[in-house]
């Protein structure tokens, strides 16, 4: 569900067969204004022994995050490069999306036109890392 141009602004997960033992929000998510902050992120996460439950890119949207648990045990995303929906209400084609589990995955299978340029190159870990 959206109330922008932004590709979601809800996202409901799941599946509606089954009854729900859970009911709440899942989880928050905060917008950065470039990839290095996604990358920067990280490291701070990771140097602070937060648990990374997911890093990537996921698929409708096409955003990159980090996903993580805060000291209650609730999900946050810090994310960059979220689609935005054309005034034609055309949005990516699932054929476009680039689903990956690496920040650097993500960086090297870019969906067409998402820049995935870093300013700072040494962000990038390389794969002997």
């Amino acid at each position: 569900m959206r109330c922008s141009p932004d590709h979601h602004g809800v996202a409901l997960v799941g599946s509606a067969k089954e009854q729900s033992t859970n009911s709440g929000m899942h989880h928050m998510a905060f917008a950065v204004a470039s990839l290095d902050e996604v990358f920067r992120s990280r490291e701070h996460l990771r140097r602070h022994g937060v648990k990374i439950v997911y890093e990537g890119r996921r698929r409708a949207g096409c955003q990159i995050a980090v996903e993580f648990l805060d000291p209650d045990g609730h999900h946050l995303e810090i994310y960059w490069g979220l689609d935005e929906v054309g005034s034609d209400g055309r949005v990516r084609p699932p054929d476009e999306w680039r689903q990956t589990h690496t920040l650097e995955e993500a960086v090297d299978n870019a969906p067409p036109g998402q820049d995935t340029s870093l300013r700072e190159p040494s962000l990038y870990l390389r794969k002997s890392q």
